[in-house]
């Protein structure tokens, strides 16, 4: 899938090149924060998806011995950090913005249309390359959420043109570049959560713990009890599960550890699981401790 990933934000990156600086000058010439906003957006987009290209192509190095779990986590990070973009143009058209409404500029209605249609083309292609030619990870939402925010803004450019033409009223463009930015702040938030939620190492929101504490005693005969467990996100798709295992004998450990990661794989999709075993009763820890081998859920 990272190969799939990888090509549609290369295809999406040149078409955004293709036209971020032509928008830029454009936005510049004609005077139009709608024009330059949605222009920045293009250069944090194209900085972003070329990021986003890089990530995808490290997480499919092997694991080194500086680095046990591979770089399957940086197309995470760079997720992360595509949101603290998004927030940090979003908070600057903002403030540009107030300025351009207590002191209007005049703006050349003519040039924006023409400008801002060929970047709704393009913004509309490009979303619709990652919107198809990728999965749902959140290095390829946090991208089309860039796109989109271009998207938009094309919009908001266009609506601003026509209004610009007709009537003369200077102020919509820059209301119409805060509703847009407005429009991002929301989805940029989400992904900056649930991105920061994975490096945290956070128990993912589908698993509970305590569900796995008590149905495995259940479901494995011979395992008494589970106890110290803990879930996490390596990477989108990939969890890895920690947990102690009490056990009557020795004997049963075997046994009971293959059925744990069996269970954990199939009931949770875990794929890979340190599990320690312990005897029930004892006042030390068994030798039976086993780190799991990795297992790819379906």
């Amino acid at each position: 899938m990272n190969d799939k990933n990888a090509r549609a934000v290369a295809l999406a990156g040149l078409l955004i090149c293709s036209f971020m600086f032509a928008e830029l000058i454009g936005g510049y010439l004609s005077s139009s924060l709608a024009l330059m906003a949605d222009a920045l957006h293009m250069v944090t987009d194209a900085a972003s998806l070329g990021l986003a290209w890089w990530a995808f192509q490290q997480a499919k190095k092997a694991p080194t011995a500086a680095l046990s779990y591979g770089r399957h986590r940086l197309p995470v990070l760079i997720a992360f950090a595509n949101a603290i973009f998004l927030l940090i143009v979003t908070g600057w058209i903002c403030v540009e913005a107030v300025g351009r409404f207590i002191t209007p500029e005049k703006v050349l209605a003519g040039p924006m249309m023409v400008i801002a249609v060929i970047g709704l083309i393009v913004n509309i292609a490009a979303f619709f390359v990652l919107r198809h030619g990728g999965d749902n990870s959140l290095n390829i939402r946090s991208a089309i959420l860039h796109v989109l925010g271009d998207l938009l803004g094309s919009v908001a450019a266009i609506a601003a043109a026509i209004v610009i033409a007709f009537t003369g009223w200077y102020p919509i463009d820059p209301i119409l570049s805060v509703f847009v930015a407005l429009l991002i702040v929301r989805s940029a938030v989400a992904i900056l959560r649930q991105s920061g939620h994975i490096l945290l190492e956070g128990t993912p929101e589908e698993i509970d713990c305590r569900d796995i504490m008590n149905n495995l005693p259940r479901k494995i005969p011979g395992l008494e009890q589970v106890r110290h467990v803990h879930v996490w996100t390596l990477a989108e798709g990939r969890l890895n599960a920690t947990l102690h295992a009490g056990v009557r004998s020795p004997e049963d450990g075997p046994v009971v550890v293959a059925a744990i990661r069996e269970e954990l794989s199939r009931g949770y999709g875990i794929g890979h699981a340190t599990i320690e075993c312990e005897i029930v009763g004892a006042t030390t820890e068994a030798p039976a401790s086993d780190t799991g081998s990795e297992s790819n859920p379906s």
